[in-house]
Parts: C-alpha cells; sequence; structure tokens
C-alpha cells in the first residue's frame, strides 16, 4: 500500500506519519524540508521534497499512490488567503484524479459546510468541493479550534490572558492534533468506506473563551484573565503587522462567519475524541511557559 501524507512535520501530519509507520507502512511524505522530519523518522519514510502549491511537484509524487492525507498549507498571512488555497486545491485534485489515487482524507474545519461567508474557511470549503469532483472516495474531516493555536499566544498567556474577539461565553469545539491524526491514520488504513463522507472532529466536549481560561488557570498554575476584544481592534492589529486587506478580512472573517454556526456533525461517538485540553495545557504549555521564566505553582482560587 502506498500512502502519500502532505504536511507531514505539522501537529496532524507529523501524527499521521507515526501511526502509518507503526502499522507497517512506509509513507510517501511531501516535504519542503526534509531535515525537519525527525530523525528516526527519514530513515522510514519516502521523503519527496517540494512545494504543495507546485501542481507539477504533486501531480508527479502522488502519482500511483492507494490513499492520500492532503492538507492545505495556506497560511492565514497570505496576500489572499481564500484565492490561494482555491488554488492548491485545483492543484491537489487534478494530482487525484490523474494519479489515480483511491482514497483522500482531507483535513477540512468546521465552518466549511458553510460554503461562503467563513473567511479563510471558505478556501477549505473549495476544495472540499475540488476533491469532491475527482471521482475518488473521499473523507472530509471537520475539525474544531486546534489546541495548539494556543502555542501562538504565549507572550498573552505569560502575562497572565487569553484574548479572543469571540463572545465569552459562546462554546465550540476544541480539539487535539493529535487525536485528528488518529482518525485520519485509520481512515487512510481502512478500505471499506466509499462515497463522500464527511466526519466532525470535536473533541471531549465544547468549551466557551470563559471555561477555556479556568481550565487553563487550573493547569497552567497562574491566573490567566480573559481579555475579549472587538472585530475592529483585530483588525487595526493585524493591519498594523503588515497583512494584506484579504488576509485581514480571511482571518477575521473566520471568527464573525462562525458566531452562529452549529457544526453541521453532531456531538456523539464518533466525533467527540479524548484528549482534554486541561491534560494538554500541563503536558505543553506549562513546560514552554516555565522556560521563558515565569513561574508555575499551585493554582489561584477560581471561586472568588
Amino acid at each position: 500500500m502506498t500512502v502519500v501524507v502532505t504536511t507531514p512535520t505539522g501537529h496532524v501530519g507529523s501524527r499521521v506519519v507515526r501511526l502509518l509507520l507503526q502499522a507497517g507502512v512506509r509513507p510517501r511524505v511531501l516535504v519542503r524540508d526534509p531535515a525537519r522530519l525527525e530523525p528516526d523518522v527519514r530513515e522510514r519514510v519516502d521523503a519527496r521534497r517540494g512545494d504543495l502549491t507546485d501542481a507539477g511537484f504533486v501531480r508527479e509524487t502522488m502519482a500511483g499512490a492507494d490513499a492520500a492525507f492532503l492538507v492545505d498549507p495556506t497560511p492565514h498571512t497570505a496576500e489572499d488567503p481564500v484565492g490561494t488555497s482555491r488554488r492548491t486545491g485545483a492543484g491537489l485534485a487534478a494530482a487525484v484524479r490523474e494519479g489515480g489515487v483511491r482514497r483522500v482524507v482531507f483535513l477540512s474545519s468546521v465552518g466549511a459546510e458553510l460554503r461562503h461567508g467563513a473567511g479563510h474557511i471558505d478556501g477549505l470549503a473549495a476544495v472540499e468541493e475540488q476533491l469532491d469532483a475527482t471521482g475518488a472516495d473521499v473523507l472530509h474531516l471537520r475539525c474544531g479550534y486546534f489546541f495548539t493555536n494556543l502555542l501562538l499566544s504565549l507572550d498573552d498567556l505569560a502575562a497572565g490572558r487569553l484574548t479572543t474577539a469571540d463572545a465569552p461565553d459562546r462554546t465550540l469545539p476544541w480539539t487535539d492534533p493529535r487525536d485528528i491524526g488518529d482518525i485520519a491514520a485509520a481512515r487512510l488504513l481502512c478500505d471499506t468506506w466509499h462515497g463522500r463522507t464527511v466526519q466532525g472532529v470535536h473533541g471531549p466536549e465544547d468549551l466557551s473563551w470563559r471555561r477555556v481560561a479556568q481550565i487553563l488557570t487550573a493547569a497552567l498554575g497562574r491566573e490567566i484573565r480573559l481579555r475579549t476584544v472587538s472585530d475592529d481592534d483585530v483588525r487595526r492589529t493585524l493591519a498594523a503587522a503588515g497583512l494584506a486587506p484579504d488576509a485581514v478580512d480571511a482571518v477575521v472573517g473566520m471568527t464573525t462567519g462562525t458566531r452562529t454556526l452549529v457544526p453541521e456533525q453532531p456531538r456523539d461517538a464518533v466525533t467527540t475524541t479524548p484528549t482534554a485540553l486541561a491534560g494538554w495545557a500541563h503536558a505543553h504549555l506549562r513546560p514552554l511557559l516555565a522556560a521563558r521564566g515565569g513561574g508555575t505553582g499551585p493554582a489561584p482560587r477560581t471561586d472568588r
């Protein structure tokens, strides 16, 4: 069995690669810099160096594969994130169709079901549609908010803050990327499903931002205060950081476009995954904050 894995050094892709190796499969990984692969992984995979935005590279390296784990690598900071996602998706879809790839697992997002009006998530929706038209068996993983997004807020957390432009008490699925990788690998190795399938990946519970601040306070041993800002505040901050107007719209739109969203896939035995935010934060965030010189200790009281 030949399985292609894109973004093999990412939070999800690296987990997929590990599980495929443990299942006895030598994956073909598409990677911009093979040196970023862990040494014990690099010697066990078929690494192909290139960029996923290069349609020729993708077409050549996916030819003859039985299955593929596909990720749109477009950063939110791209000049035109939605347009770039569409162009990248077109190349991925062409490679699936022309290469005879029979089974595809695509990393999508909650909100892609809206198709329009959800900022950069609209780009993932477009890729879903492009892959649906290939004739392959396609699974779209509609994932919740990644725990790992908190790694982008280390400065804020070190100062005892958690900042959001969302409503403090609005709940949404929060998910550990490792759990997403578990599902993706299992689906890649299973050949009994067919057609177009959508599966939510919702973590163990829906969380509000206020609840997240409480969980982080306990897990990190320091008080984390929730700070809410307006959409206009976010726009000004992103523009001041040099993002292009389309990029600003794409980032802000992910919040404004999904504020009233109820995920299309209900929470059930299939969409609920096990890893809780508290344990993840203690294992991953707490050491990083401690390394920055911020002391951690017993959690402060949160009942006052």
